[in-house]
């Protein structure tokens, strides 16, 4: 198909449009009903009648945005009207709820005249805790704003204006720090001079950059002072210039910074071969820039350029800024989107940019390595990381400025947001704040993995864990050189050099002597990082290992059974993941190890999974899985599963357990109580333990896959000392993951309580908005 082709077929398929309005709450019977509608809902009606401000607690206000456009400016495409511009706003309210799980109605208006709009955006305001502007033409989109923002009590953003210039602000920042040149003095030139070119030069000037060295051109030309009235209205008088200049050429001569916010071949070669030394062209036209970035290096090999296309380095796409500020700004329910919000906005993306860039957000753009420099000025649109930095310091500015009608610690309210990033990473900044009270010393046998080494550096940096690399010195140093990795506060220990060589040796050598193995067996054996790490281990020389980037499975785990081996009281080491849903979390195992434990396996397995349900903050309900249903099968692997259950029980009376059960009897509390009301699972599951390795090991991977959940594993338990095992392939953020489990893992084997469940404050920070 061709792309007009794809592009109408995207839009069409199945329901026809991109966005629908899902409910958040039951409808399912007559109470539910009463409930929802009448009689049920007249309370907070009533409620908001009294209080205006409990519409935030009884409706979704808070977490809705209108997106309003009259169609007069839609895109490169110009005045389509309201209808036709419908695509576009649907496609805003996609945006709004991927990147900062924001709810929008889009909401075009018939009439180009600009009162219009306003008057309908001032009757909106009951409905909606934002509005955000979009496709209006110049000037009309000013007065609307600027009426709007003067006589409603909510944020009203006009993203056409404001996206531009806060995106380009921080990309603006960081090139002039690379190229070492003062704001207040560079040179600017844009070309075009509509609401965005007028916004950004506004934004431009507040961050720095001098009025009187700013020169706008439009399709007549230079914006000079000697213009016709009528050709001129007040937003563009603000930079008119007397200066001798009248075209773009003229005013590229020698100027510092090129925006283009016009049309594609607005700029030539020429023009940017006039340009200052290191000149910084934003060409940012779309879909076909003002000039490409291979016709700017063409002329100038020392510039540095930024488009607005996705096919480029530095791309300014305004999805960096709106769907953010418009979070921090309704979480505190701000009454205005403000100055010191939008500067707050452009220096905390200038910020992100020069922070290491994960290997995860870096593999979506098929790179490896992306460091701060003239190809990568801003983070990248899908960076889930934006939403942690924007969001928080546009919520903060709006408090600091006194537009704020809500409060929120900002260290909670950065859990909260990283929940809405996804529920697994909510529940991982859980564990990571609960392991940073106690750090313990991880070993990693792949020490000279670039992904270990830079996971080793942000253990350090936030405080988890103290680490121990594992290889040559001089390799891993020279990586982290050419990574331009820290390496402070990072351990080097060489397994092939190491003092603690020959003491290993003997160890391995007593524990493996009647395994056949011979001193000099256990030497060799030591060159193998799993091995000398196991050894580190085991001899308390390290609190726990993380092993497997590169591994097969099998090559992690058997070292640390021969070495370490399980816990006397365990007898059976077993792997389990957490499955992370939408709004609940459950535990699988054996996923990884037994191939088909007996009943007594089962019941530890269970046990052990009973525990780490503890150690995360879930009380375990935990489901004994078959293909039978309490005898309804009389088969020896249902009847295994059904002695797992005794044994367990008789193992600890306090368990809620029961089985032999079917999946959908585990998960669907309904079936127990209509068809099983013996049995003590009353509630869903949260521990599911599987009969076999194939029934385990095929379901965590569906239910990860098609079920559209998110695995963290796996997780070794009942070794006799911590050692947990990767996916092969993991990233930087798996490895930290997974240390963050390891060293909860130290911890709670120090104290001598690994069934200690959290605090009921740290259950909360665990599963916040779980």
């Amino acid at each position: 198909m061709t792309r007009r082709e794809e592009a109408l077929e995207y839009h069409r398929k199945g329901r026809p449009g991109k966005i629908a309005v899902v409910p958040t709450k039951p409808l399912n019977n007559q109470r539910d009903l009463s409930l929802a509608y009448s009689p049920g809902v007249a309370e907070p009606c009533l409620e908001i009648k009294r209080d205006p401000e409990e519409a935030y607690a009884y409706t979704a206000k808070g977490n809705l945005v209108a997106v309003v456009t009259n169609g007069t400016a839609v895109l490169g495409l110009g005045n389509i009207g309201a209808l036709a511009g419908k695509p576009v706003m649907e496609g805003k309210g996609n945006l709004f709820k991927q990147f900062a799980d924001l709810d929008v109605f889009d909401l075009e208006v018939g009439s180009e005249d600009p009162q219009d709009v306003i008057r309908f955006c001032q009757l909106l305001e009951p409905t909606v805790g934002g509005i955000n502007l979009e496709d209006i033409r110049a000037p009309d989109c000013f007065l609307i704003e600027e009426t709007l923002r003067k006589t409603l009590k909510i944020p009203v953003f006009h993203d056409d204006q404001h996206g531009t210039a806060i995106i380009s602000g921080a990309a603006l920042l960081n090139a002039l720090e690379i190229v070492d040149k003062p704001l207040d003095a560079v040179r600017v030139v844009f070309s075009g001079a509509g609401s965005a070119a007028i916004a950004t030069a506004e934004h431009y000037v507040r961050l720095g950059v001098k009025r009187e060295n700013i020169v706008l051109c439009d399709r007549q030309g230079v914006v000079r002072d000697d213009r016709e009235p009528s050709a001129m209205d007040p937003y563009k008088a603000r930079f008119a210039t007397s200066r001798d200049l009248h075209d773009l050429a003229d005013a590229m001569r020698g100027a510092d910074v090129f925006v283009g916010l016009s049309v594609a071949g607005a700029c030539s070669p020429e023009m940017v071969r006039s340009m200052a030394g290191r000149p910084i062209i934003f060409a940012l036209a779309n879909p076909v820039p003002e000039i490409l970035p291979d016709e700017v290096r063409a002329v100038r090999d020392d510039a540095i350029v930024a488009t607005g296309r996705s096919d480029y380095p530095n791309q300014v796409n305004n999805v960096l800024g709106f769907p953010f500020i418009f979070r921090g700004a309704l979480d505190v329910r701000a009454t205005e989107i403000n100055e010191d919000m939008k500067m707050a906005a452009t220096r905390s993306l200038a910020l992100l940019a020069k922070q290491d860039v994960p290997d995860s957000v870096a593999a979506l753009y098929g790179l490896r390595g992306v460091r701060f420099g003239p190809d990568y000025l801003i983070p990248f649109p899908f960076d889930p990381r934006v939403l942690l930095w924007v969001a928080p310091a546009v919520a903060w500015a709006a408090v600091a400025s006194g537009v704020a009608t809500d409060f929120c610690e900002m260290e909670e309210y950065r859990h909260q947001l990283e929940a809405r990033l996804g529920k697994a990473r909510g529940m991982m900044r859980g564990l990571i704040n609960r392991a940073i009270k106690s750090p313990k010393r991880i070993v990693f046998p792949e020490g000279d993995e670039p992904r270990v080494i830079r996971a080793a550096s942000q253990l350090v940096d936030d405080g988890i864990a103290y680490p121990i690399l594992l290889g040559d010195r001089g390799k891993i140093t020279g990586i982290a050189e050419e990574a331009k990795i820290a390496l402070e506060g990072i351990e080097i220990e060489d397994p092939a050099t190491s003092s603690k060589r020959e003491a290993y040796a003997r160890f391995l050598w007593e524990k493996r002597q009647r395994k056949g193995w011979s001193l000099d067996e256990a030497r060799r054996r030591l060159y193998n990082g799993n091995y000398f790490g196991s050894c580190m281990v085991a001899n308390g020389d390290a609190d726990a290992l993380v092993s497997g980037v590169n591994l097969h499975y099998p090559e992690t785990v058997r070292p640390a059974l021969e070495v370490i081996g399980a816990h006397p009281k365990a007898g059976i080491v077993s792997g389990l993941y957490l499955l992370v849903f939408e709004h609940h979390v459950v535990i699988c195992g054996d996923t990884t190890v037994n191939i088909d434990p007996t009943a007594e396996q089962l019941a530890q397995i269970a046990y052990a999974a009973s525990r780490i349900a503890r150690t995360i903050g879930l009380e375990p309900r935990i489901a004994m899985l078959s293909f039978s249903n309490f005898g309804s099968v009389r088969h020896p692997e249902a009847e295994k599963v059904a002695k797992a259950v005794q044994l367990l029980r008789e193992r600890d009376a306090s368990l809620v357990v029961d089985g032999e059960m079917q999946a959908d009897t585990a998960i669907e509390p309904q079936i127990i109580r209509r068809d099983y009301p013996f049995s003590t699972l009353k509630e869903t599951a949260n521990v599911l333990i599987f009969p076999n390795l194939s029934a385990g090991n095929i379901a965590y991977k569906l239910l990860n896959h098609l079920g559209g959940a998110t695995a963290i594993g796996p997780i070794l338990v009942g070794m006799n000392r911590p050692v947990h095992v990767l996916e092969r392939g993991a990233d930087v953020q798996d490895i930290v993951n997974m240390s963050a489990v390891a060293v909860i893992d130290a911890q709670e084997r120090e104290r001598g309580r690994s069934s200690r469940a959290l605090s009921s404050e740290e259950t909360q920070q665990v599963f916040s908005r779980l």
